[in-house]
Formats: structure tokens, sequence, C-alpha cells
């Protein structure tokens, strides 16, 4: 238990070195992708179901208060201490379940996005996805690379399976689901979870109240299925498989 209580403690403080170093490194380092302009009052037209939260008068002061809550340090060690094996069983479940489905398989390139340290990442290495990463404003090597999700550091068509439970956490939905669609293979699944009856935590972005403007972002996507899930406060689990190109063929 001691040793234990040592390795804890080493890991926290690696953790804590590791956010501040980031939070120094975020603010002073340019940054060409990022957007500094007031979101659009309601980047679904005709979609209420989507809805922007106010308060955000440029990108920056939306990224601020995201890294209020993912380098926060009381939170960084629930996660890494009381939360660990727990959320890595559950989303262990989850991904068992779409791999009966045969909606995910072994040899899956698969990406997480908004992984924050990484359980999910975690959890897809141990039902046997081995070539598993996340993204996260905040890396945690090394399950988790630093990126940002309305403008993913990947190639194009790069993976076979996305997974997020943070759209909420975007501002931007449309720039969040093409970034999606964009480095994900054809053929290729997404999973999110969501939350639709009830409001997100206090760091969301958005609110969702139906699938609806889902299926209208997703504009190079099929909805195969939505169902119930108990995912950490989310309600809705929303899979969707990127369209497949079709071929034209020249008739001589």
């Amino acid at each position: 238990m001691k040793l234990i209580a040592i390795q804890t403690r080493k890991l926290l403080l690696i953790s804590f070195l590791l956010s501040a170093a980031f939070f120094v490194l975020f603010f002073l380092h340019p940054r060409r992708q990022l957007i500094i302009q007031p979101p659009p009052k309601n980047q679904l037209s005709g979609h209420g179901d989507l809805r922007i939260r106010p308060g955000y008068s440029s990108y920056e002061s939306y990224i601020k208060r995201q890294l209020n809550k993912t380098l926060n340090p009381k939170l960084r060690k629930v996660w890494i201490t009381r939360d660990w094996d727990r959320k890595i069983r559950v989303f262990a479940d989850f991904f068992a379940d779409l791999k009966r489905e045969r909606l995910l398989f072994n040899h899956s390139k698969a990406l997480c996005v908004g992984a924050r340290v990484g359980q999910e990442v975690e959890a897809l290495r141990r039902v046997g996805v081995s070539d598993s990463v996340g993204i996260d404003l905040v890396p945690y090597p090394p399950l988790v690379l630093r990126g940002d999700f309305h403008h993913q550091p990947f190639d194009d068509e790069t993976f076979d399976f996305e997974f997020s439970n943070v759209f909420d956490h975007a501002l931007y939905p449309n720039k969040f689901v093409d970034e999606i669609e964009r480095t994900m293979r054809p053929g290729g699944i997404c999973v999110l979870h969501v939350a639709l009856s009830r409001r997100s935590d206090k760091y969301s972005a958005n609110d969702l109240l139906s699938i609806r403007p889902l299926k209208a972002l997703f504009r190079r996507s099929e909805l195969v299925r939505v169902r119930t899930v108990d995912g950490f406060g989310l309600d809705t689990e929303v899979v969707f498989r990127k369209k497949k190109a079709i071929k034209k063929f020249m008739i001589l």
C-alpha cells in the first residue's frame, strides 16, 4: 500500500508539472489554427435543438474556460486515481458491445476525441484495439496527444473509428464534426455519447436537445443507430458510418 501511495504521488506530481508547463506554453506560443472571433448565435439555421451557450467573446476566452476544468488539480487527481479503473471498466463494456456488433475491430485504428487523461484509450487497448490514441488540449502521454478537436492534428482519412463524449464542449459543432469526417476513412465508424434528457455541465459550450442537429451535421455519414446508455451523465449513444466514395467510371 505504501508503494502504491508513493507511485500515486509521483503520477500526480508529473501530471501537475506537465499541466503547468502546457498552460504556460499554450498562452505564449502563437496559435495559427485557432479562430479568434465570437461564435455565431446559431450555427444550424433552422435547428433550435442545438444551442450555443452565450458568454464567449473570443476563441481564447473559450479555450481558457475549458482549461479551467482540464487543468484543475483536484479533478485531475480524481481522474487518475478514484475514477481511473471505474471509467476504464465502463468504457471497455461499451467498446466490447461495439465489437460484438462488428462496428469496431482489433485491427481498427482508433481515436478518442477530447480524452482528458485517456481512460477511454486505455479501455480500447484492453479490449484488443491496440492502435488507439486520444487528443485533448492538455496532453497526457502516452495515451493522449495535444490537439484541438476543432482542428485535429492528423491527415485526412487516418482513422477507422472515432469516439467522443465531449460534443457538448464544442464551441463550433460544425467544425467538430467536419474534423471527425475529414480524419475518418470511408466506411469508418464514429460513436458519440451525448446528453439529451438533461443539461450538460457548466463547462459545456452547447446544449443538444435531440439528435436531429447531429444528423444534419454529419453530412458525409449515415446514421447507424441510437440507443440509451448510462455514460457518466450522458444518456444517448449515437453511431454514424462515413459513406464510401462512389467511383465514377468514364464510358468511352
